[in-house]
């Protein structure tokens, strides 16, 4: 099996040891691009809503140790006591450099961390810890889910690290971009009962769990996400000066931020130009719309007339519809949804992932360019404030 589908979510110790070491290089060679390319200046300026490379890095490193190598019930998987005593770091300072509950985001870009050579011997130590405890390892879920866990958490942590070189402008070399693609009419979706979120084995993260049925009515979905071409109708059509489009909320931003156009993007008369990377390149005209906020998604729906699929929607359709045409994973996708518990919900070891965002972020659907193609599962639930626009993520739309 490869080590880069979404079919990690059951691999075994042999499997999940190569994907742990493939992940810490992806997050090195990422980093690696940063900092050659921005050195010292990536910590001169606070990038909102993102955080340091340096500590991203660092923290990736601490978190596998403070989850497996310090975790004492690691075997128990979910079951496992998260507030039991740990075993001490080998680095002494590490829960004060990079516990996420110890250092508020706003706190990371001024507080003092070690060299970028001191933290990557740090991931060094940890990773040899990691995968010498893994080949010791039962084969259970519960014995593998922390090794899993680990695994993921750094491919998100790798996609921060690109969502940072974007906004810096910085080129990641490997890293695609999304890819033009003839239009294809919408799907209709019968009235149906859905069983939403992942099922018990393998792999799952607390919030897709557990799954539920939920009933929904017939509907049409977009086959593809929405692409520069039908952006740009409502920009000309004046979309970005008219409050008819927009929440309440999502108005005060546009006034607030000044935006005339998505992130990044510098012309859309002629043609889109925006920058990606440290590259200004004029956009083919279907290819998917990127750096949005849910806001600006919410308002082009309104406009046209139509609105965002609901979570269960998209999943549906992701799961069901890829045979008629059904295109997802270059972008994270907004739905309608604000990110919640599932009914019945129970929060996993690392509660506070996903707990703290409960009710004020909204839900992120698919994967992106920059995201791992294991971690892209159509149960997968991501999130982010309906501000936030730094992520590769754009959106479709529905209609009943």
């Amino acid at each position: 099996m490869d080590i880069d589908t979404p079919e990690m979510r059951n691999s075994g110790r042999d499997l999940l040891s190569l994907a742990l070491i493939d992940s810490r290089n992806c997050s090195l060679h990422r980093f690696g691009a940063l900092e050659q390319a921005a050195g010292a200046a990536l910590t001169a300026v606070p990038l909102p809503g993102l955080d340091p490379p340096l500590w991203t890095l660092g923290h990736a490193g601490w978190y596998q140790e403070y989850w497996i190598g310090r975790n004492l019930e690691r075997h128990l998987g979910i079951k496992a006591d998260a507030g039991r005593p740990r075993l001490a770091s080998i680095e002494p300072y590490a829960d004060a450099w990079y516990d996420p509950a110890a250092v508020p985001r706003e706190q990371r870009w001024s507080q003092p961390l070690p060299s970028s050579l001191a933290t990557r011997s740090y991931l060094v130590e940890t990773l040899e810890s990691t995968l010498e405890l893994l080949q010791h390892a039962g084969e259970s879920d519960d014995d593998l889910y922390f090794f899993r866990l680990a695994l993921f958490h750094e491919d998100l942590l790798s996609e921060q690290l690109a969502c940072v070189a974007q906004a810096v402008g910085v080129d990641v070399p490997g890293l695609p971009w999304p890819r033009p693609a003839a239009p294809r009419p919408a799907i209709g979706m019968p009235a149906t009962r859905w069983r939403v979120g992942s099922e018990a084995g393998g792999f799952a993260f607390d919030n897709e769990l557990p799954a539920h049925e939920q009933r929904l009515a017939e509907f049409e979905i977009d086959a593809q996400p929405v692409d520069w071409a039908q952006y740009i109708e409502f920009i000309e059509d004046g979309g970005y000066d008219e409050p008819a489009w927009w929440t309440p909320e999502g108005w005060s931003w546009v006034q607030a931020s000044e935006r005339r156009a998505p992130r990044h993007v510098e012309q859309v008369r002629h043609g889109v130009m925006a920058r990606r990377g440290a590259s200004l390149v004029q956009l083919a005209a279907h290819t998917p719309v990127m750096h949005l906020s849910w806001h600006e998604a919410q308002a082009w729906c309104r406009w046209a007339g139509r609105r965002l699929p609901s979570e269960a929607e998209w999943e549906l359709a992701a799961c069901t519809a890829a045979g008629r045409g059904f295109r997802w994973g270059e972008v994270w996708e907004w739905v309608a949804d604000r990110f919640q518990p599932y009914p019945g919900f129970v929060a996993h070891p690392d509660r506070d992932r996903s707990r703290s965002c409960f009710g004020s972020h909204r839900v992120l659907r698919g994967g992106s360019v920059a995201t791992r193609w294991r971690l892209k599962h159509p149960r997968l639930r991501m999130w982010a404030l309906p501000e936030r626009d730094e992520a590769f993520c754009g959106f479709r739309s529905c209609a009943a």
